[in-house]
C-alpha cells in the first residue's frame, strides 16, 4: 500500500526477521514521528514494529525492511480492520511524499494525539507527569502554509530520462534521504502559492534543459502582503493582528499566519501573567513575540545574534509606533550582556532552532535569573530535554500548551511556561 524505501547497498541484518517477511499486528500508539507502532510475540516477549500511516487500533499487514538493535520497520501492505478515524487522504502523493504523515487522520484525532505525544515526552523525557492543555488547532486545516521549498537534481535522473518523465521538482520521497518526488501541487500550501507553483515549475524546467544548473537547488515560494515572492532577497511583509512586519524572504518566520494572532496573543499572556514589568525575547529575529507582547510591557528589549534580523526588528519597531522596544545584535558567547533589567522584574521569551537551546545559552539564562520564562519550540523532544534543566535550575513548569501550526503533519509548536521558585 505504501513503500518507503528499501534495504539498498547496506547488508540487511536478517534478526529478528528475514528481509521482507509479511506479518500482521495491531498498531498501539503514535510515536511523536507520526508512525504507527505494534508489537508481535518472538520469543518469551514482544518485539516492536513500526509502520507508517497506520492508526491506533488498527489490523495491518506489514513487510519487513529493516532491523534495528530493538525495533524493526516495515512498510505497510494493507489495513486489514480501518481504525473508525481513518479518513481518505486528500492529496494523492500522500503515502510517498515525505512532507505529511497525518492526511489519513481526521483532523480532530490528530489534535488529540499531538496533545498525548507531548504528555508522554514530558513524562519519559522530562520525568514530569504535568497535564498538557488541548492543543489549539489550525483554523485552516489544509492550505495554511505560506511557504515553500521545492528541490530538484541539477541532473535529471537516469530512471526519469529513460521512462521520458520530465525532471522531478518537489519534496523528498518519504524515507528517503536524497530522493526527490515530483510534486506539481501541494496541498497544505496556500492556494496563491500552488498557482504560482505551476509557472515557476515550468520556468525552472526550460532552465533545466538550458543546462543553466550546475548543483543541485532549492526553489523557494513564499506568500505575503506582496504575493507571491520567488526571490530569496527580497524584503516581504506579513500582517499580525494589527502589526505589520518586514523581513528578507529566506529569513526564518513562522510558515502558518492564520494561527499567528492567537499563538503570539498567548505567548504574550503568559509572560505578562508572570507579573514582571520588563520582557526580554531572547531569540527575536525579526521582533514576532518582542513586538507583539510590547503593549503589555513597560520595556521590552530583543537580542539577535542576526544583525539583518535585528535591522529588521528595528525598523519593524518604527514602522509600527512601538517606542518601548529596543533591539540588540548580542554575542552569542554574551547574550544578556547590556541588559539593565532587574532579574526578579524580568521575563524571558526563548523560541530556538529545533535542535533545542545550547548549553552555553542555558548556562546565560540561568546566571541571570529571570523571574519567568516562556519557551516555544517547533521540537518538543528537544524541548522536553531542555526542560531538565530548567528543573534542576530551580524553574517550574506552570503550563503547557501546544498550537497545530502544521495540521496533516507530524509537527507542532508547544509553548511551555516556567516560572522561578523561591
Amino acid at each position: 500500500m505504501y513503500s518507503v524505501c528499501s534495504v539498498g547497498k547496506k547488508k540487511f541484518n536478517d534478526q529478528p526477521f528475514p528481509y521482507h517477511h509479511e506479518l500482521e499486528l495491531e498498531i498501539s500508539t503514535l510515536t511523536n514521528l507520526g508512525v504507527g507502532l505494534g508489537r508481535v510475540p518472538l520469543g518469551e516477549g514482544q518485539w516492536v514494529v513500526m509502520v507508517p500511516f497506520t492508526l491506533p487500533g488498527e489490523k495491518v499487514r506489514a513487510r519487513v525492511f529493516r532491523n534495528h538493535k530493538n525495533f524493526s520497520e516495515a512498510d505497510l501492505v494493507a489495513v486489514v480492520t480501518p481504525s473508525p478515524h481513518r479518513t481518505d487522504p486528500r492529496c494523492p502523493l500522500f503515502g510517498r511524499c515525505g512532507g505529511c504523515q497525518y492526511q489519513h487522520l481526521t483532523y480532530a484525532e490528530q489534535l488529540k494525539w499531538k496533545r498525548q505525544q507531548v504528555e508522554e515526552l514530558l513524562k519519559y523525557m522530562a520525568g514530569v507527569e504535568y497535564p498538557v492543555s488541548p492543543v489549539i488547532g489550525s483554523p485552516r486545516e489544509y492550505g495554511y502554509r505560506s511557504k515553500i521549498t521545492p528541490h530538484f537534481h541539477a541532473e535529471q535522473r537516469e530512471a526519469d530520462r529513460a521512462a521520458g518523465r520530465e525532471p522531478a521538482i518537489g519534496f523528498l520521497k518519504q524515507g528517503t534521504r536524497f530522493d526527490i518526488l515530483d510534486v506539481p501541487h501541494c496541498d497544505i500550501a496556500t492556494p496563491e502559492i500552488n498557482a504560482k507553483l505551476t509557472e515557476v515549475r515550468a520556468k525552472t524546467r526550460a532552465r533545466l534543459a538550458a543546462g543553466e544548473y550546475k548543483r543541485d537547488a532549492t526553489l523557494l515560494l513564499r506568500h505575503a502582503q506582496e504575493g507571491v515572492i520567488t526571490d530569496y532577497d527580497a524584503i516581504i511583509t506579513e500582517v499580525v493582528g494589527d502589526l505589520k512586519l518586514h523581513f528578507l524572504a529566506r529569513d526564518f518566520f513562522q510558515n502558518n499566519p492564520f494561527i499567528l494572532p492567537a499563538f503570539t496573543g498567548y505567548v504574550r499572556a503568559q509572560a505578562a501573567a508572570s507579573g514582571a514589568r520588563f520582557l526580554v525575547d531572547a531569540y527575536c529575529g525579526s521582533g514576532l513575540f518582542a513586538l507583539t507582547a510590547a503593549p503589555a510591557f513597560e520595556r521590552v528589549a530583543g537580542v539577535e545574534i542576526s544583525e539583518t534580523s535585528v535591522r529588521f526588528a528595528r525598523e519593524n519597531a518604527a514602522a509600527n509606533n512601538i517606542a518601548n522596544a529596543t533591539f540588540l545584535a548580542g554575542d552569542a558567547s554574551a547574550i544578556f550582556a547590556g541588559l539593565t533589567f532587574p532579574p526578579a522584574d524580568t521575563a524571558v521569551i526563548i523560541d530556538p532552532p529545533r535542535k533545542g537551546c545550547d548549553q552555553s545559552f542555558l548556562d546565560q539564562l540561568f546566571a541571570f535569573g529571570p523571574r519567568a520564562v516562556v519557551y516555544v519550540s517547533c521540537d518538543p523532544a528537544t524541548q522536553m530535554r531542555d526542560l531538565r534543566h530548567f528543573l534542576a535550575a530551580g524553574y517550574a513548569l506552570t503550563a503547557a500548551q501546544p498550537f497545530d501550526l502544521f495540521p496533516q503533519t507530524r509537527h507542532l509548536e508547544c509553548v511551555l511556561t516556567l516560572q522561578k521558585q523561591g
